[in-house]
């Protein structure tokens, strides 16, 4: 069975998108979701500098955009799940069907700026651990007033906080953990202090009409597979400021027998935590598009994904 996944804010790399221009009509698609938004989408991709496109209001649109038009770009595909990290979870409910390109790229938009605006009110950050034990890590966390915002399974969790609290962990890690490393982004994402964004990202969820899923969709709340379209795009508001439970993605993805897992561009950062927390599925990280003809032979050895992944949640 093959899951079709999506990465989330930190992929984007300048000129990721440049490439992608050179196939049939993919520019042509995102000047128009770029008029649709009022942010050019094809600047961003192509000549923007690293600064630039780490901004939360333009990053999370890009990175949407761009796993769009990559997953497109590999043609008629039926995987057995889909599945997002963060705002890859707006990717992956149009890959189900929930959403089309202008309601995702509309409610991504308002997501980025919101967060932005959240972000802007404490300076607070994300710093990634690496190794340690799961309970060990969260109980230090706690003590330190940190959230662990990412739980991202393959001996990975990112904390979240004020930049003192980040401080303070890097001077006092907790037991097991090799590394402590400070992440560039712009605010402590999936935590309290993303609240205020909650308000204004529902509101603009009330003006969307989401259709039920048509693949299973698996949600980074909490693993579970959500066969509504209401309440994939509650949980896509919820989300930013609550942690994302990939480590539970995976297990699902265990669960439902998942062999194959193809991660939409900017690949890369799933397909890493695959490669640790499953061992013996076939991963592949959309990069170029020169790695389209990769990804159509791994689709090609799953073909029958979403006729298994029907019978496995029977």
């Amino acid at each position: 069975m093959l899951v079709l996944v999506a990465p989330g804010q930190g992929a984007q790399t300048p000129g990721f998108l440049t490439p992608w221009l050179d196939l049939p009509g993919v520019e042509d698609r995102l000047r128009a979701l770029s008029a649709a938004i009022g942010l050019d989408l094809v600047h961003y991709g192509t000549k923007a500098d690293a600064d630039e496109i780490r901004d939360t209001a333009v990053a999370q649109p890009l990175l949407v955009a761009a796993g769009l038009v990559s997953a497109t770009a590999l043609g008629e595909v039926s995987p057995g799940a889909v599945a997002g990290h963060s705002v890859g979870e707006i990717t992956a409910a149009v890959l189900a069907g929930v959403l089309d390109d202008t309601d995702a790229l509309t409610l991504v938009r308002k997501r980025g700026l919101a967060m932005a605006e959240a972000a802007a009110i404490t300076a607070t950050g994300m710093a990634a651990l690496l190794g340690g034990d799961h309970d060990t890590t969260v109980a230090h966390l706690e003590k330190l007033g940190l959230t662990p915002a990412n739980v991202n399974g393959a001996g990975q969790i990112v904390a979240a906080g004020t930049l003192e609290q980040i401080a303070a962990l890097e001077a006092d890690k907790p037991e097991g953990v090799r590394r402590v490393v400070p992440l560039k982004v712009a605010g402590a994402f999936h935590t309290e202090h993303m609240a205020p964004a909650v308000d204004a990202l529902a509101e603009a969820a009330r003006e969307l009409t989401p259709a039920d899923p048509k693949l299973t969709y698996i949600s980074n709340k909490d693993g579970k597979a959500v066969a509504t379209g209401t309440e994939v795009l509650d949980r896509l508001v919820g989300q930013v400021a609550n942690p994302v439970r990939w480590d539970l993605c995976m297990e699902t993805f265990k669960e439902l027998g998942v062999t194959a897992l193809l991660e939409v561009c900017p690949g890369g950062t799933l397909t890493g935590l695959a490669k640790r927390a499953l061992p013996g599925v076939r991963t592949l990280a959309l990069k170029t598009p020169d790695d389209l003809d990769a990804a159509r032979e791994l689709i090609a050895a799953a073909p029958d994904s979403a006729a298994d992944a029907a019978g496995a949640n029977a």
